[in-house]
């Protein structure tokens, strides 16, 4: 999933995003979330100029 900062993507429900993706990721441009919130609902995250991301729920990852 790619985000941006647009209303409808301010308060996702992360635990249905992992419930209705494949590849659970989520590559977030914008900096919205904040990264163990995303991570506790089992989805890799990837923050675009935020200095850590998370490791992917598998262990691999950054």
């Amino acid at each position: 999933m790619v985000v941006t900062e647009w209303k409808q993507f301010r308060s996702p429900d992360f635990r249905r995003m992992h419930a209705a993706l494949a590849d659970r990721v989520v590559f977030d441009g914008r900096n919205l979330y904040e990264p163990a919130q995303v991570e506790e609902a089992g989805l890799a995250y990837y923050a675009i100029g935020r200095g850590r991301s998370l490791r992917r729920p598998d262990g691999a990852g950054a």
